[in-house]
């Protein structure tokens, strides 16, 4: 383990503020494109019904005007981050429109949004502002050159975790030994001029599923490696960029590429500073100086008791599906917060009924009238989404006047190409079932495919 020595030596601030600018960048152009897509009308307006991550069921969304203006606000904080301007306001702005707007729906789920809100939680913690920003400009008695080494290495060590969990997630044999479901995916790419012919090729998907767990579980070591740095920010320009274009998976790749430059020296990212400051004509003169962040010994220790705390949960989140019976891609039980990306194809048809106890009558639920096609396609496959629809369905028909109403699913999902399997136990009224934190759906069917999916 590293010492607290090498923690709070003190380090060029320059790779902090390269960060800064680089993730802030990607923060601002892709919230202002979820305002232009209209993903805030389609996630939060739209809809009738959400489904919020648990423990978080009082949050709801803003009415129509003000969810605009909430993304408004996200965006105009981004840009400030990037430029260092008001930047101790900006980050936790910025930081909590995010968390709020991601604990709405979990039908929205992604893995970079779980990135963007713990990379934007830990930055309001460091003096990224304190050189190369406009704050400077406005303040500058603010500006420092010299950092405890530690307001940097929490941003390597989030990302190696990220890496290697994502890669040790690969080591199965659905994704070894069956390439799936790249297998799958390569193959619905088969007409992209040029490449389409070799991506229907099966030994591609295989090659793409070694390749991409080696990558993952090398690639922070390439990184903190001096001699071996330069190759592997190459193979994660590489790798990202490919799965950009193939997969369309949204921010993430662009995300990883910017903020894996913080693993470069203190003098590259020096050097890159001041190529941007010859393109404004500006000077060079405040590079040069020798400027301490002054850190109070005791606060400094609390602050690596508490980032030492972080970290043990942040491992053992990717682990807590060990809790749980059955094959995780199944069931879903640990599966988000834990940087598995990219495994599994997974789709789903879901009936549910309600039965009136009173008269015995039963009738199957017409979905749509209830969830957007979106929102019912995410529910379709995911245990604990059908449970909180199942409560949503038990709300709505009391409310039309059938008391205690018996919700049941039907419910076959395909995982990996595997066939359509049964995926519920019909006979459970998911009405009388409980939410939790960490419990176990004992009504999930087990996953009858000889392949180990764990």
């Amino acid at each position: 383990m590293m010492g607290t020595n090498f923690l709070t030596r003190y380090r060029h601030i320059a790779p902090l503020a390269v960060f800064r600018i680089a993730f802030g960048a990607v923060l601002f152009y892709s919230t202002v494109r979820f305002i232009a897509k209209g993903w805030v009308y389609d996630f939060y307006i739209k809809p009738k019904f959400h489904f919020p991550f648990f423990g978080f069921e009082w949050l709801h969304p803003l009415e129509s005007g003000y969810m605009y203006a909430l993304y408004v606000m996200m965006a105009i904080a981004a840009l400030f981050i990037c430029l260092g301007l008001f930047y101790r306001l900006a980050t936790p702005v910025f930081f909590l429109c995010f968390c709020y707007a991601e604990l709405l729906d979990k039908t929205y789920y992604l893995n970079h949004y779980y990135l963007v809100t713990i990379i934007s939680f830990l930055l309001i913690f460091v003096p990224a502002n304190r050189y190369f920003s406009i704050d400077l400009l406005r303040e500058p008695s603010l500006e420092i050159t010299q950092v405890p080494a530690w307001t940097i290495w929490i941003f390597k060590l989030q990302l190696c975790i990220i890496y290697f969990f994502a890669g040790l997630s690969k080591l199965t044999s659905d994704w070894l030994l069956h390439a799936m479901p790249l297998k799958i995916w390569l193959l619905a790419k088969a007409n992209v001029p040029l490449i389409g012919p070799l991506l229907a090729q099966s030994w591609t998907a295989y090659f793409f599923s070694w390749a991409g767990a080696l990558f993952d579980l090398s690639i922070p070591f390439l990184l903190l490696n001096k001699s071996t740095r330069t190759i592997g920010y190459l193979l994660v320009l590489i790798f990202h960029s490919l799965t950009a274009v193939l997969f369309q998976i949204g921010m993430f790749p662009y995300l990883m590429i910017s903020a894996t430059l913080i693993f470069f020296s203190e003098n590259f990212h020096v050097l890159l500073i001041n190529k941007i400051r010859s393109l404004f004509n500006a000077s060079h003169e405040s590079s040069s100086r020798i400027i301490f962040l002054p850190v109070h010994p005791n606060r400094q220790k609390l602050i690596l008791g508490l980032l030492t705390v972080y970290f043990f949960i942040q491992l053992l989140m990717p682990a807590r599906f060990l809790l749980y019976p059955g094959k995780l891609l199944w069931t879903e039980e640990g599966y988000r917060f834990s940087w598995r990306v990219m495994l599994m194809e997974k789709s789903g048809a879901a009936f549910f009924y309600i039965k009136d106890p009173a008269s015995g009558r039963k009738f199957e639920v017409n979905t749509a009238n209830f969830l957007t096609a979106y929102q019912e396609r995410m529910m379709e496959t995911q245990p604990d989404m059908m449970l909180q629809y199942a409560h949503i369905l038990q709300r709505e028909y009391q409310k039309q006047g059938i008391q205690n109403p018996e919700v049941t699913v039907q419910s076959y999902v395909s995982l990996n190409g595997s066939g359509s399997m049964l995926y519920i136990d019909s006979t459970v009224n998911l009405a009388n079932e409980k939410e939790s934190w960490f419990g176990h759906k004992s009504w999930i069917l087990p996953f009858t495919d000889k392949r180990k999916l764990r």
